[in-house]
């Protein structure tokens, strides 16, 4: 009697290969399309625009309350928002002038020391943005992470 093959279940080990093959090409196409480095610094540079846009509202707003002149320190040429002991040269110290008033924080770059904004103006701190005035306008900047992408700065 000659043997007969049995109807055989499953799959061959060549049939598991070529789809894993597939899978692994596909997650890849996907990870490229998705890019979540790319993603995760366009939501901070969103941050930065927005909290830029905060700085300069408070700024603004203590102006308006003050006749024309800032409560805190003179604006003047390019500084850093931030506070160090002792003073260090290129900063300036605004948080008491804007919150809580004007803001429930002062707002910090995502990458900071204080990614969620300064609330203790007591405390050394640097936000990484800065502000400046020339003649009556007031810019608030700062460095986007995004390659190619301008640095963020708003001029009121």
């Amino acid at each position: 009697m000659a043997k007969t093959k049995q109807n055989q279940k499953g799959f061959t080990l060549i049939e598991l290969l070529v789809v894993m093959g597939i899978l692994a090409v596909l997650l890849a196409a996907v990870l490229i399309a998705i890019n979540p480095d790319r993603q995760f610094k366009q939501a901070r540079d969103s941050q930065r625009r927005s909290d830029v846009l905060t700085i300069l509202n408070a700024v603004q707003q203590n102006i308006a309350d003050n006749k024309g002149t800032f409560s805190g320190a003179a604006l003047g040429a390019v500084k850093t928002i931030a506070k160090s002991t002792p003073p260090a040269a290129g900063e300036i110290d605004i948080c008491g002038a804007i919150s809580p008033v004007y803001t429930s924080m002062l707002p910090s770059d995502p990458n900071s020391s204080n990614p969620n904004g300064v609330v203790d103006c007591t405390a050394d701190y640097n936000t990484e943005y800065t502000i400046s005035q020339t003649g009556g306008r007031i810019t608030v900047a700062a460095s986007a992470e995004t390659a190619g992408v301008d640095p963020i700065s708003v001029t009121r």
